[in-house]
């Protein structure tokens, strides 16, 4: 840490210009719009952009003249892919994407960036769009990853429309289904579904006097915005700072760029501070979705309902770039089996470009959508067998000792089975032993109830033999105060809350006497992305290790000072106690500094490793696993779902903050009802027709069901206190549970999501009628 930000740090800058410090988040100042967000920020002289994007789902440019644009009154800069001083690509994982399309380059969907505008106000700068002028010329449409792998289909890029084939490969698929008894075979679709975040992508970039560029953003991801940033001015990565803001929501969407390049290449051209601000349509057409996916499942069974072979053939829609296309269809695929044993499987994806938005992070990351198609096929399978869902969920679930379908030894922190136990019991309290049932609503014969039950299991970090690290700084002030600081991102899912609480409790100090600074490339050490369900295990780990570092390094000086033992010292409630005497923490920290020492402690944590897919060995260091079961009530007259009762058991290792955790399941569940019943992104040949959110349904507060939370706590003993990842494990068996209750009660079984009510009401056996 430098100088200039050793003093940023200690003189605490006002929050406008560092990334944000926070002691507690409140949700009252949320209800109350008090929260800071991007669009917040206005700065001096701050200019307003505009991005022209392409109408056209497949083309290749002919000519762009922006001539007249440049001319309008209020414009400052309009700049084309001509312009960009420095690479013209960007993406996490592969560089693909353009940040402009240029003069005989293709453009590959609506949404495409074809030119930027810099202008006074942003009606100036949304008027010069209308004067720039495109020749194009329109090209065959992909409209979906079958037909982008079919021989006679057009290139979409250069090495074609392959993204990646990912495998699975375990035991002799041959010899498992000779050894079944029953063989089913079904083929699922998912739809392709926005993250609906509350809060638009919005960008601020700012030069500074030293020939630095500032830049304000919601990021889940600060460090690689600011390197992607870099590489597009040409610049090193250290003229470049990220200032994280708080987020409105993020669900995996704002981990590819946005706008960050485009501010920041429009700030660079007009020397001016340059805000890029979405308005929903735009953020509905241009930031990548959830990968609407084509899932064949065929699975073998003994009669006694042991698994005996699955396979498994996923075709995925990448769209029109790779964004993290490669690692959410791995994940579909490595997970496309169930949290189950069987000891012969076989998967293949097709991870396919096509002419459709790009596809990227999205909470429960391909698993969601493989949990559907196997979860429904385990109920398909007990029908057939009569066997009880849950019976035969238990006798095929992992467990310590089992080996998954990648050839992982799970030697610890499995929890499945109680939580099928658990939500089992519950569910049987409610409903009596008969719970998979239809009977007819009291009152009402066109009503029908059942329950339905799913399970499922998701990673914790990035594992495939991806490094997995984060920084730490721990740092105790003269006043007392405790202050961690990490990148990572804060946006609302309650991280800062739980490194408030490792460092608290590591010291035995109040939590109000935790600060948390994040998000700031300058300031924090980096905390690596926001994503696999890993900042409470691995950040949470590099926090921890950090405040265990600091705390023996005041022991130490304790000891020396008060010639005590090391093992006699302790800390409570904000003070050390040593050989009879008692001293505040901030006097502690000025005897570490009188003495020459830094009262502050840096760490780097790696995570255990991991082994790429196909190589054997652990290709993740810790699971979570989840049961659900759903009361839905169908009206037989129009098809219509209510679901009325949700029980959620989740083993996330150790709970470290109950409420958090607590908000975490009823978001999660929330969000995959909507997955199962009302959200769908609609294209038509490429073409969004959910370009408003009043054409994409959202759940609202009407179809909120109780939700009942039970906590399973298996400890990892890697994980900080035992815990692992939860952020995305609770909305992934929701929309099973919904769609298996669905078949219980009218007869038709689900395989296209989301849920037609069309169907149900014409196709229902009407079973409580």
């Amino acid at each position: 840490m430098n100088d200039a930000v050793k003093d940023a740090v200690k003189n605490r800058q006002p929050a406008s210009l560092i990334g944000q410090r926070i002691t507690k988040l409140d949700a009252p100042e949320k209800a109350a719009g008090k929260t800071r967000y991007v669009h917040d920020i206005h700065l001096p002289g701050q200019l307003h952009a505009a991005i022209l994007r392409s109408a056209h789902v497949h083309a290749v440019i002919k000519r762009i003249d922006v001539s007249r644009a440049r001319a309008l009154p209020g414009v400052h800069a309009v700049l084309t892919a001509a312009d960009i001083p420095g690479e013209h690509t960007h993406g996490i994982v592969i560089p693909d994407w353009p940040s402009l399309i240029g003069v005989g380059e293709r453009v590959r969907y609506v949404g495409d960036a074809l030119a930027i505008v810099a202008a006074e106000t942003r009606e100036q700068a949304t008027a010069a769009l209308d004067l720039i002028e495109v020749a194009l010329e329109p090209q065959p449409v992909i409209a979906d990853p079958v037909q982008a792998r079919q021989i006679d289909s057009p290139s979409l890029h250069e090495n074609g429309n392959l993204l990646k084939h990912i495998k699975v490969r375990k035991g002799d698929m041959a010899q498992g289904f000779a050894e079944a008894d029953l063989i089913l075979e079904r083929t699922f679709h998912t739809a392709t579904t926005d993250h609906a975040f509350l809060e638009p992508e919005c960008s601020i970039a700012q030069p500074t006097a030293d020939g630095r560029l500032y830049l304000y953003v919601g990021s889940q991801i600060p460090y690689a915005d600011r390197n992607q940033v870099a590489r597009a001015l040409g610049w090193p990565d250290e003229r470049v700072r990220v200032v994280g803001q708080l987020m409105g929501g993020g669900f995996g969407g704002k981990e590819d760029i946005a706008g960050q390049i485009h501010a920041a290449l429009l700030a660079q051209a007009t020397g001016r501070p340059v805000k890029l601000l979405y308005d929903r349509h735009e953020s509905l057409i241009a930031h990548p979705k959830r990968h609407a996916t084509q899932i064949r499942v065929k699975m073998g069974a003994r009669r006694d309902g042991r698994l005996t072979a699955v396979q498994t053939e996923l075709y995925g829609d990448a769209g029109a770039y790779a964004s993290l296309s490669d690692k959410v269809m791995t994940r579909a695929t490595t997970h496309s089996a169930g949290p189950y044993e069987t000891p012969h499987a076989r998967a293949d994806c097709y991870a396919m470009y096509t002419n459709n938005p790009p596809s990227g992070a999205f909470r429960g990351f391909g698993v969601t959508q493989s949990a559907f198609a196997v979860e429904s096929m385990i109920d398909e399978l007990a029908e057939q067998l009569g066997i009880d869902p849950v019976e035969l969920r238990r006798r095929n679930a992992l467990r310590v000792g089992s080996v998954t379908n990648t050839g992982q030894l799970l030697h610890e922190s499995v929890g499945l089975l109680e939580c099928i136990d658990r939500v089992d019991s519950e569910m049987r309290r409610r409903a009596g032993n008969d719970p998979f049932r239809a009977r007819p609503t009291p009152g009402q014969e066109h009503r029908v109830r059942a329950w339905g039950f799913a399970a499922a299991y998701k990673n914790t970090g990035l594992g495939g033999g991806a490094p997995d690290r984060a920084q730490a700084e721990v740092e105790l002030y003269e006043d007392g105060a405790l202050e961690a600081r990490v990148s990572s991102a804060e946006l609302g899912q309650g991280l800062v809350t739980v490194l408030q609480m490792i460092v608290a409790e590591e010291f035995q100090a109040p939590l109000d006497q935790v600060r948390v600074l994040v998000m700031d490339t300058d300031l924090t050490p980096d905390g690596g992305p926001t994503t696999a369900s890993r900042q409470t295990f691995v950040t949470g780990n590099a926090v921890l290790q950090a405040a265990r570092t600091l705390r023996e390094g005041l022991v130490r000086v304790l000891a020396e000072r008060f010639d005590a033992p090391p093992s006699q010292i302790r800390f409570v409630e904000g003070l050390a106690l040593v050989n009879g005497h008692t001293a505040p923490l901030g006097e502690v920290a000025a005897i570490m500094k009188s003495e020459g020492h830094s009262p502050r402690a840096l760490v780097e944590y790696w995570a255990p490793a991991t082994q790429p897919l196909g190589a054997g060995g652990d290709m993740h260091f810790a699971y979570s696993f989840a049961a659900q079961a759903a009361e839905i009530e169908v009206n037989t007259r129009t098809g219509e779902v209510q679901v009325l009762t949700l029980i959620a058991a989740t083993d996330v290792g150790k709970v470290l903050n109950p409420l958090g955790l607590l908000g975490q399941v009823e978001g999660g569940v929330m969000m995959g009802l909507g997955n199962a019943l009302t959200e769908h992104f609609i294209l038509e040949q490429g073409v969004p027709f959910s370009d408003r959110l009043a054409r994409y349904r959202i759940p609202n507060i009407t179809q909120t069901p109780e939700i009942v939370v039970l906590h399973v706590e298996h400890p990892a003993s890697t994980g900080p206190y035992g815990a692992k990842g939860v952020g995305e494990i609770v909305s992934i068996p929701t929309t099973p549970a919904i769609t298996n209750a669905i078949t219980h009660a009218t007869g038709v079984r689900i395989t296209r999501l989301p849920v037609d009510q069309e169907e149900i009401a014409l196709r229902g056996e009407g079973r409580g009628r």
